[in-house]
């Protein structure tokens, strides 16, 4: 989560983000200018003060010897750079990327060294079916592995529906709208397989797939 000292009483809540990369010294976030919030972080220059608590809740599972893969739709690829860069035996990973803007918007080419990849853009309904049939086939060929996915909630709705149809074990990462990133507001939850609420920021993002309503 992080709030910038210039927002003052104006926005109250911090913005949630996966974390793209982080080394120890440093920590990169990837963002889309979708509202007030973003926009303002994005006039954001060098040196302005800025409060950043986390990480928070959890992340994707790392199993080195198991065959993965990564479906990333959108600015849903953020989260999978730092996994990418932290996974001990990457030569297990596939990395499969669908957007809709240019593939230069996002960080695509500078994570694709160690990792098998492929990309598909959507600019019209045939290439949206093309995708869809893509992931149908992709998912199929791990579904004796591991499946991660992050991105919109048709994106990961889809995904969930081949991992259920194929008995794929499949993660998903969340986009909740997250304020207080503690539990305490209860802006972020969702329903799990036991038809209860649970926080996202707590108890997520990453979910199994099978255990949560999308």
């Amino acid at each position: 989560m992080i709030r910038p000292a210039s927002w003052g009483p104006e926005l109250v809540w911090g913005r949630p983000f996966s974390i793209c990369s982080a080394d120890g010294k440093s920590l990169t976030l990837f963002i889309q200018k979708v509202g007030r919030g973003t926009s303002r972080i994005a006039e954001l220059e060098k040196g302005d003060s800025v409060t950043v608590w986390g990480p928070l809740g959890n992340g994707f599972a790392v199993e080195p010897e198991t065959p993965t893969l990564m479906l990333a739709g959108g600015i849903g690829i953020a989260p999978f750079r730092g996994y990418i860069e932290q996974h001990p035996t990457s030569e297990n990973l596939k990395l499969f990327f669908a957007h809709r803007m240019p593939r230069a918007c996002y960080s695509y080419d500078s994570m694709t060294a160690t990792v098998r990849h492929q990309s598909m853009v959507e600019q019209n309904p045939d290439d949206l079916q093309a995708i869809i049939k893509e992931m149908g086939v992709l998912i199929e060929q791990y579904k004796d592995g591991l499946i991660l996915c992050c991105g919109p909630t048709p994106f990961m709705r889809t995904a969930r529906k081949f991992a259920l149809e194929h008995g794929a074990r499949l993660q998903v990462s969340l986009e909740n709208h997250m304020g207080c990133g503690v539990g305490a507001c209860l802006g972020c939850v969702c329903k799990n397989d036991k038809d209860k609420y649970v926080q996202v920021c707590t108890n997520g993002p990453v979910f199994w797939a099978d255990k949560v309503e999308l």
